[in-house]
């Protein structure tokens, strides 16, 4: 009698403490919010730029992008994928203004056709080691280009690379084509260094800290070069007070790992 009264007992209050394991885990879990990601996107790697060291020094995931056909090209997309850094192709292509000397060998221009398109593209990212996605570089006027812009999408599908849109136009139909054909992409949210100087980056950073606070993503644009030194001087800053709101990723971990 007794023991059956202490067994009985014994299920209720063993129900009842697993019951409220249960809601305080429930609870924990409702009250962590997603983690925050944060991309670092730097340009113009490939020609021993100004910043280089600097820039692969970061302690922190980066997604470098490297412009294919130069000098330091196939060094700078070695390392780094040894830092275990992203690796894209960083296409040059023709903008609505600029010259066509900044682009550098091998650009997309609208007055190729179809086939040279394909055959460029194609050769940039044999050109680039370990890409395993490409971003533009200038390219306001081919990104806007639906004609380009598919051919350029379709070897980036056949190839399984994602697509970055710099967005150096709101013109761009690179993210719509890409979204129609299945290409991982994202865009670039904030360029770092459009103005080379200390205090304009340090003002972009504070607009990246503060998009971060509202907002579960954030894509960035920094460039080696004129501004390069100045831009990893300022990042490294940033990276501490960066960490207490948000993780810095890749550009393929934030597409194949965060939901949009």
């Amino acid at each position: 009698m007794y023991w059956r009264k202490f067994l009985s007992l014994a299920a209720v209050l063993l129900f009842v403490s697993t019951s409220q394991t249960s809601a305080a885990t429930l609870s924990t879990q409702q009250e962590t919010p997603p983690k925050k990601v944060v991309a670092f996107v730097i340009d113009d790697f490939g020609n021993n730029m100004s910043g280089t060291a600097e820039i692969l020094a970061l302690p922190v995931p980066l997604t470098v992008a490297v412009m294919p056909f130069l000098p330091s090209t196939k060094q700078d997309a070695e390392l780094a994928h040894q830092k275990g850094h992203d690796v894209f192709v960083h296409m040059p292509m023709e903008p609505v203004k600029g010259k066509r000397s900044w682009l550098g060998p091998g650009a997309i221009t609208t007055d190729l056709s179809d086939e040279e398109i394909r055959s460029r593209v194609q050769k940039a990212i044999d050109d680039v080691p370990h890409a395993i996605g490409m971003n533009n570089h200038m390219g306001s006027k081919v990104t806007a280009d639906e004609r380009i812009m598919r051919i350029i999408m379709s070897v980036v599908k056949e190839r399984g690379l994602i697509y970055l849109d710099s967005r150096t136009t709101d013109k761009s139909v690179a993210s719509k084509i890409a979204q129609e054909m299945g290409v991982p992409h994202t865009e670039n949210q904030i360029f770092l260094d459009d103005v080379y100087s200390v205090p304009h980056i340090t003002q972009q950073m504070e607009k990246i800290c503060k998009r971060i606070g509202t907002h579960p993503i954030c894509v960035a644009i920094g460039h080696v070069g004129p501004p390069g030194k100045k831009t990893a001087s300022v990042l490294r800053q940033y990276i501490p007070r960066i960490q207490k709101e948000a993780e810095f990723v890749t550009i393929s971990k934030l597409v194949h790992q965060t939901v949009h």
